[in-house]
């Protein structure tokens, strides 16, 4: 997660704003529709990136937890979870 927050930062600086929600993580890769000062890509490996267990992260901005938010549903691949299946979160990351 905290390897994700680099390209969005470079992101933010290109354009002025993390990507939307609705953009995603894919706004990393291939520009949005309408924006117009993107110069990337962001995320070099060519594919949106997914968790250690090949899942993909849910990504919101603007976050609950700050100006965005991502989360890995941990190797159970469920939201919440207790000890080695709980969620891992941008958040408790910081």
């Amino acid at each position: 997660i905290n390897q994700i927050g680099q390209p969005l930062d470079l992101y933010k600086l290109a354009i002025g704003r993390y990507p939307t929600t609705s953009e995603g993580l894919e706004a990393l890769i291939t520009a949005p529709a309408g924006v117009s000062d993107w110069n990337g890509p962001y995320w070099k490996n060519g594919a949106v990136p997914t968790d250690p267990w090949k899942n993909e992260y849910k990504y919101a901005s603007p976050g609950q937890h700050g100006a965005y938010d991502i989360v890995s549903m941990g190797p159970d691949g469920k939201e919440g979870g207790d000890g080695p299946d709980r969620d891992i979160t941008s958040w408790d990351q910081q």
